[in-house]
Parts: C-alpha cells; structure tokens; sequence
C-alpha cells in the first residue's frame, strides 16, 4: 500500500503482438532453432544425393561440360553463344571440372549443395516472416520436391539459381521488415545485391523476382528507398549480361512454342511439385496431389485478403511470398502470350521455394486447429514423395545407354553422323569416360572432327550436303545416325525448319543405304539410334 492509501498494482510485462499465423513464441531455444534448420536441410541433402549419378545426362547438361570444358577465348566464344545465360555457373564448373575432372558426381555436386542450402534458406525466411513451426513445415514441403530434387541431379545452374533468388529474399526481407527509424544494415544491403545479380548470371529467369519484390513495397512505400538504392548496382552489375544477351537476341528460344493450356498445366505441376511432364510421365497421385496443392494456396489466398483489412502490416509477409509466387509466372505467361513464348514450366522454378511457403504458413496459422494443420502437412508430403520416388534413376534422354549399344556393336570401319551436332556432346563424354577411351569408336562424319577435340555443339542443325553425302557413302560401309531434339512438327517456324531438315537427311540415308536398323532411348526427347548399311 502507498503513502495515499492506494494499493500498488505490479507491471506486468506484455507480450508483442503476433502476426496472424504466427503462434505465440516461447524464449529461443538454442537447439530447437537449429534444428529448425537442420532437420529440413539434411532430409533435402539425403534426398538430392541419393542416386545423383544414376541418371544418363541430358543434352543440356553434355552442353555444360562441353562449355565449361573450354579455355580462354574459346570459353568466352562458348558464353556469348549462349547469349550470358550462366555465365557465373559456366564459370564455377569451368574451374571445377580443371581441378577435379568429369566425372557424373563432380559435375552435379554444385546443384546438389545448392539445393541443400536453399531449402536451409527457406527455413529461415519461414522463422523470420512466420514463426518456428511455419519454418519447420516450409523446410520440409521444399526438400521433398521432384523439380527440387532433379535440377539439383542435373548439371545445369537453375538448382544455385533457386538458392541465390532465396538469399535475395531473405536479404530483402532484412532491408524492408525493420523499424522505420532503424539503420539500414550495410551487410544485409549488401547481400542483397550480390545475391540478386549472381541469381541473374545463373539465369536470366532470376529477373522475374525483383518486379515481385517491388510489388510488395506497393503498400511500404517508405521502404523503398534502400532497394532502390540497391537496384542501382544491381543493373550496373547485370550490364554485361544485356549486352550478351542483346547480341543474341530471343533466337535461343526458337524451340519454345506458344502458350497453351498444356504448357499452363506444366507449369502448375511443376510449381506444385506434383509432376514434370514430359521428363516423368504422370503418376496415380499426381493429380490428386496438384488438386490438394492448388486448394489450399486458393485458400490462403482467400485469408490473406480477408484479413488485410483488420492488420495491413501483419498481412505483408504472406503478400511478400504470393507476390513471389504469382508474379514470375504471370509476367512468363504475359510475354508469351504478347512477345516472345518462353518456357512456363522451367520459369516457374523462380518460384519453387515461395509455393511451401505459402502453403506452410496456411497450415501452421493458429486459427487451424493443430492436428489439423499437421495431418495437412502429412499429407502433403507423402504424396510429394509418391511423386518423387519414380523419378530416381530413370533417364528420360538416355545418352549412357544409346553410347554404350553403339559401342558394343561398332565394327571396324563404321562412321557416325549426329542431327543436330549438339549429340556428339553428349556421346563424346560417355565415350571419353569409359576405360578405352576413343579405341574401336566409328568415326565422326558429322559432325567431323576428331574425337580428341571437345566442342561445344549448341543449336547446330547443320546437315550433310550432297557432296559430303557421297563421300560418306563411298568412304563408309555402315553409318551410325543419332539424333534427339531433331525439331518439331508442329513447333515454332525454325523448329519445323529443323525438323524438315531432319526428315531430308533421313530419306537420302534411307535411299543410299537399302539395310536399315532402329533403337530408341529414353521418352521425353528419346535418343534414336538407327544403322544404315549396304
């Protein structure tokens, strides 16, 4: 009791408010927050090395080698021909395959890693925006995740692209989710940049995430300013690569079709981690997984706008990752349908990480009764393993097997001919890999150079001309004819050029050689080998 008689009432300290979604957080536990992390980010490690070599590479991934294989001005020559897109990945592979050589496991080790630290990275932005069990659950919806799990088997750069756009946003979310009159942090700015422009020279796609990251500020004006700041060195930084890219210009995607509903429904497969046709054909629970998937991101949908009237600022981490999820796409779909068609599925891949966000932070909301939100995980991730587990080890491009049947039943004097001369790349490496070597191979015809010189062969539909057909036939008494990715029937103008081409060549084959035998490998792009002899 005081002096006037008054009772004194104790303070009693009150507890800062929670996010919708967010439950109400203990202490930090040490351990528990480290194993936050670390249980998503092993399981992912587990998942992504586990058979890593048993799939035959792919034309793309032959590409790589063979880029990166380059040195000096050849190296650059190789780059530029690829417009810049990877620059930095061909790079890093160029000093990895010098120090450590070319073997399967060498070549995707860097996408493996990559994918184990993205998933470790989504688990912090979970813990950051959300809380602990949004992060644990987003961990693990990341790391059980086909599209995940195979580009982080492949040698190509979109698995260190993935991880350099989750830095990106993490180090987004440092710069922007603060006190106004709080410091902007130097490294955090920093990090920032670097992780945005090296997500850049992965892949161009990596571009799609900063109109998204934008989008979000449309309701944190006064957030804006050290990003704008940041964008400055950003596209000083990316300079070089639109120059490369200019010098291209869009004639790298002639391949890519226009958009149609096929290619939508790729894409929410891919997005939802519940197929990826045409590399895997579809499973039974695909379907129901791409239903579940899309039900609930609909449904988070719906409680985010509802409750943006009632809290803005705790609504923005959840507008943060759907704008994340819904603007690389619709900025893909919209430059198909009105510029250039580019590949939905494979764009879409920017957006991977920000799906089992969304989907963590739905079924970890406290308004959801607990059993509920974990069954829902459960769930989830069973049928994401179901549609994983077909994909380890089958090839859907098969060069492994199509090298070694021509290896096997070559005989003295056979010649080899590829359309295009992007599969000499693939059978060269299978051939430079095995115990012989280039003993006892056919020789090259098309293209013609010698074994012992690895070119990178990108988007070359050269054929043979009639001269050089006639010294083929008189010079070769069989002739081994390889080819995948020949063109399309019903594609782009240049792709049914490429494949009248293909279709040309195989008819005068056929006539100057009466004996006629074929083998196919693979599905998606199968490799088609066919021996002609007379």
């Amino acid at each position: 009791m005081t002096s006037t008689g008054q009772v004194a009432v104790p303070e009693v300290p009150i507890a800062p408010a929670t996010r919708p979604g967010r439950p109400r957080e203990t202490s930090p536990r040490p351990l528990l927050e480290l194993a936050l992390i670390a249980v998503p980010a092993v399981l992912g490690t587990v998942l992504v090395f586990h058979a890593i070599t048993a799939r035959s590479l792919w034309l793309d991934e032959a590409a790589t080698v063979a880029i990166a294989s380059q040195h000096g001005s050849a190296l650059g020559a190789a780059i530029a021909h690829d417009g810049g897109n990877m620059l930095a990945y061909y790079a890093v592979m160029h000093a990895l395959l010098g120090l450590f050589g070319h073997s399967t496991l060498v070549i995707r080790i860097p996408s493996a890693l990559a994918t184990a630290v993205t998933v470790a990275i989504v688990c912090l932005i979970g813990r950051r925006l959300f809380g602990r069990w949004t992060a644990l659950a987003a961990g693990l919806l990341t790391a059980v995740s086909l599209p995940l799990v195979f580009w982080g088997q492949d040698a190509r750069a979109y698995a260190p692209m993935m991880a350099f756009v989750a830095g990106s946003f993490l180090a987004f979310i440092g710069l922007v989710d603060r006190d106004h009159d709080s410091p902007v942090p130097k490294w955090t700015w920093l990090a920032y940049v670097l992780a945005t422009v090296l997500a850049v020279y992965m892949s161009f796609v990596a571009a799609l995430v900063v109109p998204a990251q934008l989008l979000s500020l449309y309701r944190r004006r006064r957030r804006l300013r050290p990003v704008a700041v940041a964008l400055v060195p950003i596209i000083v930084g990316c300079i070089p690569l639109m120059v490369l890219a200019a010098r291209r210009g869009s004639s790298q995607l002639f391949w890519v079709p226009g958009p149609n509903l096929t290619a939508v429904q790729r894409m929410l497969e891919w997005l939802t981690s519940s197929g990826m046709e045409p590399n895997f054909h579809p499973t039974a629970t695909g379907g129901v997984l791409l239903a579940v998937s899309i039900a609930l991101l609909a449904l988070v949908v719906v409680a985010a706008i509802a409750s943006r009237s009632t809290d803005r600022r705790a609504s923005w981490p959840l507008a943060l990752m759907l704008c994340w999820l819904l603007v690389p796409s619709g900025l893909s779909l919209l430059e198909s349908v009105l510029g250039q068609p580019v590949d939905l599925a494979r764009n879409s891949l920017v957006s991977l990480p920000a799906v089992s966000l969304v989907l963590a932070a739905g079924i970890s909301d406290r308004r959801l009764a607990s059993w509920i939100g974990w069954s829902t995980l459960g769930v989830l991730l069973a049928l994401r393993a179901l549609a994983l587990a077909p994909g380890y080890g089958t090839s859907p491009e098969n060069w492994r097997a199509a090298t070694a049947d021509v290896l096997t039943r070559t005989l003295p004097g056979d010649c080899i001919a590829f359309y295009p001369s992007d599969g000499r790349m693939a059978f060269d490496y299978y051939l430079l890999l095995r115990r012989g070597g280039t003993a006892g191979a056919p020789r090259p015809v098309l293209p013609a150079a010698p074994w012992s010189e690895v070119r990178p062969y990108v988007e070359d539909y050269a054929a043979l001309s009639s001269a050089r057909l006639g010294a083929v036939q008189a010079s070769c008494r069989r002739l081994w004819f390889v080819s995948s990715h020949q063109g399309q029937r019903n594609g782009a103008s240049v792709s049914r050029a490429d494949y009248g081409r293909y279709l040309s060549l195989l008819g005068t084959l056929t006539s100057a050689y009466p004996q006629h035998a074929t083998a196919s490998f693979g599905w998606a792009s199968p490799v088609r080998v066919e021996l002609f002899a007379r």
